[in-house]
């Protein structure tokens, strides 16, 4: 197995090729908050280990990098909206190959959200791989509000080789994202 040391972030992109119409937008703050040296946030990205793939790639050059990029990788952000797809988005095959292959814990985050404090609520977002997974033996899963404070704790902490996920349905307490300053 390789040097597990990156965190593969996915989306779905919405078939978009503009980035501003999809959920791009939020793997671009990411990148953002690791590039700026005046906030405290550090993420080594699977996606930056490889080969760049374009859009017009055949599918099989597609899936032959996710699956170099996953090998590579301690842990899986997963970005989801009320715009993700439920099926037909290559973010499907990313969540298959992460929990049936790899076995990688799932940090699963929600834009427009404060604190995620009930899972089941948001189980209409999901897409339909997530969804067949969520409840099976073998996934590890914890579900956040997309913030910085949330992703940076989540990947430093739950990887390949660090803390464990009992399930697919975990989240922080409400103490936790009062801490933060994410809610009151």
């Amino acid at each position: 197995m390789a040097n597990r040391t990156g965190t593969y972030v996915a989306f779905d992109g919405l078939g978009e090729t503009d980035p501003t119409k999809s959920d791009f937008k939020y793997y671009a703050t990411i990148q953002a908050w690791s590039a700026n040296r005046n906030i405290e946030f550090s993420l080594t990205n699977s996606h930056e280990k490889t080969y760049a793939v374009r859009d017009s790639s055949k599918r099989e050059t597609l899936y032959a990098r996710i699956q170099e990029r996953l090998r590579a990788s301690k842990n899986m952000l997963i970005i989801i909206t009320e715009k993700t797809r439920y099926t037909g988005s290559v973010l499907s095959y990313e969540i298959e190959q992460a929990i049936d292959t790899y076995k990688i814990p799932l940090i699963i985050a929600y834009p427009g959200y404060s604190c995620i404090l009930d899972v089941d609520s948001l189980s209409a977002l999901w897409p339909k791989a997530l969804a067949e997974r969520i409840n099976r033996a073998g996934t590890s899963a914890i579900h956040i509000a997309f913030a910085k404070e949330c992703i940076l704790d989540a990947i430093t902490r739950f990887h390949v080789n660090g803390e464990s996920l009992k399930g697919g349905k975990n989240y922080y307490s409400r103490e936790a994202y009062v801490q933060w300053g994410l809610i009151k």
